[in-house]
């Protein structure tokens, strides 16, 4: 149980580190300058996210033979272990802030920006491989708050000076193993 927990938050931390969602969390800091509703905002958004990603997860774990889907996974771990290394850009998503306070804000953004974002996709893998549906959602959550809560407080100091490319790589790295590991697992089950 606290095995899916760990794997959850490292996996989502990892692949935060430089995603558009951190960026957001940047944006949001320096135009409100109050941590406090960002990061309840954060929180919220996330949960709420995460639990829907987590239960499509489930769901399409149910339709498939543990053969299949750990082959889905490991395809989907390769493609995310891809897309990490491009990095992502901020689009509109912050030019909404003007219009609410740092909660709503937040909250709206980042449910919207987490749509589809690699962390989401992530969380649906990560339910369809593990039994425990609410550890996933707490561990992807964890990781979430890891990744941005420091940013959120450091602003663009922390920002500017980490190794992004190096991160993105390690992160990229890590989801590759996990694809090769199901890939693995997928092969011992049918040989």
């Amino acid at each position: 149980m606290f095995e899916t927990l760990f794997i959850s938050t490292g996996i989502v931390t990892l692949a935060e580190i430089g995603d558009k969602t951190q960026l957001l969390a940047l944006l949001l800091a320096a135009r409100y300058r109050k941590p406090i509703p960002i990061i309840i905002g954060i929180l919220v958004a996330t949960l709420a996210n995460h639990f829907l990603a987590a239960a499509v997860g489930y769901q399409v774990a149910q339709l498939f033979s543990q053969t299949t889907l750990l082959w889905i996974l490991a395809a989907s771990f390769l493609a995310v272990a891809a897309w990490t290394l491009i990095p992502d850009t901020l689009d509109d998503e912050g030019q909404m802030s003007a219009k609410y306070g740092p909660f709503m804000a937040t909250l709206v953004a980042f449910f919207i920006a987490e749509m589809g974002d690699k962390t989401q996709v992530a969380t649906v893998m990560l339910a369809a491989q593990f039994e425990y549906f609410w550890m996933v959602v707490c561990g992807t959550t964890l990781g979430m708050l890891i990744a941005n809560v420091p940013v959120v407080f450091v602003g663009n100091f922390a920002a500017e000076r980490l190794p992004l490319k190096l991160i993105r790589c390690f992160a990229a790295f890590g989801f590759l193993i996990f694809a090769l590991y199901c890939a693995w697992q997928a092969l011992h089950i049918t040989g």
